[in-house]
């Protein structure tokens, strides 16, 4: 990703002004990424590297009002957010969160949020990053019918990347045991090791916390909300809440639906748990900008996927005209 030119950033600008408001009009924009790498990665495509990350915070360090989030969402509340204002977050609680953003972000003076899901702390890993991991490994011919998945010709990257997408698509929206248990077979046939250095530590979020990022919680397990019974998915909120607050010694009260989408992922049901947990703010991965008629338990938020400067930059901008109002 190149910085903008003169004419470019000239462009997001008058876009920004354009679409946004402030006060009682204005709208908010979060955007949400997960990890960032230390250089790209053909298997990980949407995942901006340190080079792109920091062009991106630079660009809209220069053209929004970044806010932390609790500050923002109050704001909004009580009608005087700024135009343009905008916040950072990341999902899951990656290790590079601290290793490699941090220090761009301090670099800019970007707050940002951090979700973690407490479970894969100090050495875990998600299934969807062991399927990764293992296919990465995996041999050109990778049999995995026996499972109840497919034979998988793995000839490049391309074909590793499509075989990742596929076999984390049917195995995403089983119980918390079984995809677990899929995912571990799978890295057993690679040579995989169970322990792993993806995620955060106890340290790194107690860091991040010292260092001015909001900690907000993202369950135990990651579990899709709707694929478990209520009463574990109250478990799993509070869980998650109460030992980020032991290692940081700070309230938690931010909150991100696991893969967010609304109806599918999580319903009125989690909503409603999310207030009696005591969290002020939830956030969603539906797509759009929030409003002051907004559920604040339901925010939605944008995935800066751009390969450009420019195209980041208008995403953000054209973000604002999209008032989004989600109702699980």
């Amino acid at each position: 990703m190149k910085s903008l030119s003169r004419p470019e950033s000239t462009l997001v600008r008058l876009a920004s002004r354009a679409f946004s408001r402030t006060g009682r009009s204005a709208t908010l924009v979060v955007l949400i990424f997960h990890r960032i790498l230390a250089e790209p990665d053909p298997l990980l495509p949407s995942e901006p590297d340190a080079a792109s990350f920091a062009i991106q915070m630079g660009l809209a360090a220069s053209q929004f009002n970044i806010l932390p989030l609790s500050d923002a969402v109050a704001r909004l509340r009580d009608g005087t957010l700024p135009a343009r204002a905008l916040c950072v977050t990341f999902d899951d609680g990656y290790a590079n969160n601290c290793t490699v953003a941090l220090p761009i972000l301090a670099a800019r003076g970007i707050p940002a949020t951090v979700f973690v899901a407490t479970g894969f702390l100090n050495g875990g890993r998600m299934f969807n990053d062991t399927i990764i991991e293992s296919i990465r490994r995996a041999p050109a011919d990778f049999d995995l019918r026996d499972l109840g998945l497919d034979i998988y010709r793995l000839t490049g990257d391309a074909a590793r990347l499509a075989s990742v997408e596929q076999v984390i698509r049917k195995l995403k929206y089983l119980g918390v045991r079984e995809r677990l248990q899929a995912s571990n077979q799978i890295a057993a046939r690679t040579g995989l090791a169970e322990h792993s250095d993806l995620m955060l530590t106890d340290d790194q979020v107690h860091r991040l916390s010292k260092s001015g990022i909001q900690i907000g919680a993202h369950t135990v397990n990651h579990p899709i909300l709707t694929a478990i019974d209520a009463v574990t998915a109250r478990e799993e909120m509070i869980a998650g809440k109460r030992r980020l607050e032991a290692i940081t010694g700070r309230p938690v009260n931010v909150f991100a639906y696991p893969n967010g989408r609304p109806n599918l992922d999580y319903d009125s049901t989690h909503v409603t748990i999310a207030r009696e947990v005591g969290f002020e703010a939830a956030l969603s991965t539906a797509w759009g900008a929030a409003h002051r008629q907004s559920d604040f338990l339901q925010i939605p938020r944008i995935a800066p996927w751009d390969k450009t400067g420019l195209r980041f930059g208008l995403r953000i901008a054209t973000s604002y005209a999209q008032r989004k109002f989600i109702t699980a």
